[in-house]
């Protein structure tokens, strides 16, 4: 531990000499753009031999801003003193520390055993079927954690074993776990949207609703690729034999199984061979079985009514608002537009009540403003009092109603046919298969929608939906008795240890930031490529390449905190939505976690694998995975609205 400190510290003082003897040599050529450079490149190489980053980025900035202020301590303290305010000022950053709150709690509540066995039989009929439940446990456990590390070493731990014995390829079943690991760092809630949304000043409520369409994108791109391996390929991933598909039932339940009607839902009814089963066990079955299709009938009652009573309720509102409008241009007309002179009459402002009503007879005006002929003014006064306001709501709201969108019959249509297959097919079996996912796969599910529900619908900001996920976590881990005094010392530690290291990167980020603007390195960089002519379609394919080649030696958040500043403020030269702009780099940063040589996931997954599982199978399992990847970000800039389409119609 000693030598490696001591090279540590004896390597950053070469680099802070050579950069001292740069600047020294070159003092009468050099620029203070060219300084910037020069740190932004010694900032890299630091990182790359293993500095930690945060007190890296703070050091040479600290170092440079004393350089940009000719050599002021005063003004470089007082810089750093307000870039870690701002830092601690920032209140998008409290749902940090309770989003890996939540994450590590789920984590320690071990639902993801349960999770992979439920999903590995529910899927066992799929080819691959294994890999395949391997990237759907992933994907789950990814979206309620967000800790890649955790993900791709219990998943190594549970899945890896099982598709080796079931005798899959050693890189298929690598590329797996390590991509379907690697997901909660794009879908939401995912820490990485927060640190990119406080980065770029962007809305992280529309963030996670743009992303959650790509993450499902990926996930799904990842899914279809190994089923067509697996028909492809049938040796790298066998089919589950006939005894790894029994599901063992309960006693009574096995009784009931036995019973003729055993195949149709009536054999879960008593009969004279089932007495000695209790009732009680029968009803249990029956509400199990009843469920989905309930939930399924009150979602879509409830639903169907609120797309059509809403839209209605708005159309009738806007007719309203028309209306009003329409009397108040009219007396305006009559109180400031033209006139006639007195001598003729003006016209009159209508009653405050019941608007323009016909005068008394025989009093009607014979000449005045704008004077129609007798016979033309009887009947638009006639017709005034002949329906009042009152009188027209009900029709106006009964005219709005409209029949439920189109998004709103295809969603419906899929659950229907989904409820329909899971009754069709329904066995004893299955019954058990369906109970083991209510225990391990709903509960996550249903944390995962509340939480992203209540920030995506605006019911809660991301730090109050962030407190509701942790108590969620908690409650979990207390439901499934895995609450404890020690694992919530644990979480807590680890939670405090990430957050320090997150807020500590945004406090040298910042000091960095300020540093390079304050030397010109920005204004240089935007000199350059604005010089370059670029298109949008080339600055868009520039930067992308840029991030993934920056993917293989760096972590996803020193990408976001040293180079998101950079390109940040080149959007609005080439019209680049910011949001979009942050979904392509949070599918670009997938290639972070598993492209070589930094690929993290990979270390996680051969830490806790076979002694024959070598690095290199684990690398090649990931290459097809990586081209997914660039498919996906190819698909997100060809149909922008994959992310775009959910965030403009919530908040329009």
């Amino acid at each position: 531990m000693i030598r490696r400190e001591l090279w540590f510290g004896l390597s950053f003082m070469a680099l802070i000499v050579i950069g001292a003897a740069t600047v020294l040599l070159s003092a009468d050529t050099i620029t203070n753009g060219h300084l910037g450079l020069l740190m932004l490149s010694l900032v890299v190489v630091a990182i790359m031999l293993g500095f930690p980053t945060a007190f890296t980025l703070m050091g040479m900035g600290m170092l440079f801003t004393w350089l940009a202020y000719d050599r002021d301590w005063h003004r470089t303290l007082d810089l750093m003193v307000q870039a870690a305010y701002k830092t601690m000022a920032n209140d998008v950053l409290i749902a940090v520390p309770l989003f890996v709150f939540m994450g590590y709690l789920v984590e320690r509540a071990n639902l993801i055993e349960s999770l992979f066995k439920s999903l590995h039989l529910a899927l066992a009929r799929l080819p691959g079927a294994l890999a395949v439940a391997t990237l759907v446990t992933c994907t789950i456990f990814a979206t309620a954690t967000g800790i890649v590390g955790a993900v791709v070493t219990l998943m190594g731990l549970l899945a890896l074993p099982a598709m080796l014995r079931a005798g899959y390829s050693v890189p298929l079943a690598a590329g797996a776990i390590t991509a379907g690991g690697c997901l909660g760092i794009l879908i939401p809630p995912s820490v990485l949207l927060i640190v990119y949304g406080a980065t770029a000043g962007v809305s992280v409520v529309q963030l996670y609703a743009g992303a959650f369409f790509p993450g499902l994108m990926l996930a799904s791109l990842y899914v279809v690729y190994v089923i067509i391996i697996a028909r492809l390929k049938p040796k790298w991933a066998p089919p589950l034999s006939q005894a790894e598909r029994v599901v063992p039932l309960p006693p009574l339940s096995q009784r009931l199984a036995d019973s003729p009607a055993a195949h149709a839902v009536v054999g879960l009814l008593k009969g004279r061979r089932n007495a000695g089963v209790p009732f009680s066990h029968v009803l249990r079955q029956l509400g199990i079985v009843a469920m989905p299709g309930l939930i399924f009938l009150l979602l879509a009652g409830f639903s169907y009514k609120a797309v059509t009573t809403v839209e209605a309720q708005a159309r009738y509102d806007i007719e309203e608002i028309g209306a009003t409008r329409s009397g108040g241009a009219a007396e305006g007309a009559s109180a400031g537009g033209l006139q006639e002179p007195p001598s003729t009459g003006g016209l009159q402002e209508p009653p405050a009540e019941g608007g323009l009503q016909e005068p008394p007879s025989g009093d009607a005006p014979s000449s005045g403003p704008l004077a129609e002929p007798p016979g033309a003014s009887a009947a638009p006064a006639e017709a005034a009092p002949a329906q009042p306001p009152a009188a027209t709501a009900p029709a106006a709201e009964g005219a709005s109603v409209r029949p439920a969108p189109t998004w709103w019959w295809v969603t419906f249509a899929i659950f229907g046919a989904m409820v329909t297959l899971f009754y069709l097919f329904l066995s004893f079996a299955r019954l058990e298969i369906f109970k083991m996912l209510l225990a391990s796969f709903f509960p996550l599910v249903l944390l995962i929608l509340s939480v992203l529900g209540s920030i995506v619908l605006g019911l809660a900001t991301p730090t109050e939906a962030a407190a509701m996920g942790a108590l969620g976590g908690m409650l979990l881990a207390a439901a499934y008795r895995r609450l404890n005094l020690a694992v919530l010392k644990e979480s807590v530690f680890l939670t405090a240890k990430t957050s320090a290291m997150v807020c500590w990167l945004f406090v040298g980020s910042a000091i960095f930031s300020a540093a390079f603007a304050l030397l010109g390195g920005q204004a240089l960089v935007e000199q350059w490529v604005l010089g370059m002519n670029l298109t949008k379609v080339q600055f868009l394919v520039l930067s992308q390449v840029i991030i993934f080649l920056l993917g293989w030696p760096l972590e996803w958040t020193e990408i976001i905190v040293i180079f998101m500043p950079i390109f940040i403020p080149l959007l609005d030269n080439f019209g680049v939505d910011p949001l979009f702009f942050g979904l392509l780099v949070a599918l670009n940063l997938q290639t972070a976690f598993l492209s070589p040589p930094v690929a993290m996931a990979a270390f996680y997954l051969k830490g806790v694998s076979p002694p024959h599982v070598t690095l290199n199978q684990i690398f090649l399992g990931m290459l097809p995975f990586m081209g997914i990847q660039v498919l996906a970000i190819v698909l997100l800039y060809i149909w922008p609205q994959i992310g775009l389409w959910l965030p403009q119609l919530l908040y329009k």
